[in-house]
């Protein structure tokens, strides 16, 4: 191997680690955003990206364009998202239930999710061929090629990160998103409808899911009714590893985790990609218990 060719793998897996590392980071997000406010993992979170990319194939498979089906698809899953906090999590919070009887609450609803995607009168359990991404090629830059849905990736998920973080720290909502995320009880004393805050929340997460589902589905041009378990992992370690609960840590946790593993499979074998995640996680934990950014006293469940 020439030392050229050496240097664009290495490039060409920095640039494939970026923009799959972005995607996670806008699941990660929805781990976050729940987090910071209910203290809670959101593991049905997984299952919301894979209905998010099954709406998409479904409305595609009918005729639909990409772009258009996303655009009604993603809401569809923001309000699956918030379903699940109405109609599951939030009787349990009235009855006074504990944090871990939530957990395992969504738990459940993953696997009812996952369940209902495969059986055979849905969707099945076979995989599926999604619609491309790479919609216009691939392009030449010095010596390393890059794939337009790499660019698409990492331009629409950061577009929309950054739309997400101005609206958590430059509005209104934001404003009571993080007043819940402080204190439920004070924010409800001075006026807030923490409820809703909550549930919208829970759609935004949903709806960022289900783009992030679209984006890694037209990336590998499959999708299956299991594939939120592992990107959900995934995302989730990106949380952790970036500091769960804050929204930049999220993004910084993807693009670790994203570029480490592109960078294993570029040197290791495919066969190490996906431990990867898991590995940085472990790796960071032990130096920064709290995560890259994560703050003190918060508490992970």
């Amino acid at each position: 191997m020439t030392l050229s060719s050496a240097v664009n793998g290495f490039l060409g897996a920095i640039l494939g680690g970026l923009a799959l590392g972005m995607a996670y980071g806008l699941i990660a997000v929805g781990y976050s955003l729940v987090f910071g406010i209910l203290r809670l993992v959101n593991f049905a979170h997984g299952a919301i990206y894979a209905l998010g990319a099954y709406g998409v194939f479904f409305l595609t498979s009918r005729g639909m364009g990409l772009l258009p089906a996303l655009i009604l698809a993603a809401p569809l899953s923001g309000l699956g998202a918030w379903a699940v906090e109405k109609w599951a999590l939030a009787p349990l919070r009235r009855r006074g239930a504990s944090g871990m009887a939530q957990l395992v609450t969504t738990v459940g609803v993953s696997f009812l999710v996952q369940n209902t995607l495969s059986a055979e009168a849905v969707f099945g359990s076979e995989k599926q061929v999604f619609p491309s991404l790479n919609a216009f090629g691939s392009v030449q830059v010095f010596g390393v090629t890059i794939q337009s849905s790499q660019i698409i990736m990492f331009l629409a998920a950061m577009g929309l990160l950054l739309a997400l973080t101005w609206l958590v720290q430059g509005t209104r909502l934001g404003l009571a998103m993080r007043a819940c995320a402080q204190n439920f009880r004070a924010a409800r004393l001075v006026g807030i409808p923490v409820e809703a805050v909550v549930g919208l929340t829970f759609f935004l997460g949903g709806a960022c899911a289900a783009i992030a589902g679209t984006l890694i589905g037209g990336y590998y041009q499959v999708i299956s009714p299991t594939m939120g378990s592992l990107i959900g992992l995934k995302a989730f370690s990106a949380a952790v590893v970036g500091g769960i609960g804050v929204l930049h840590g999220a993004v910084a946790g993807g693009l670790v985790v994203g570029v480490g593993e592109c960078l294993a499979a570029q040197y290791l074998g495919s066969n190490v990609r996906d431990p990867m995640a898991f590995v940085l996680l472990i790796a960071i934990l032990l130096v920064r218990p709290r995560g890259l950014f994560g703050r003190e006293g918060v508490e992970k469940v």
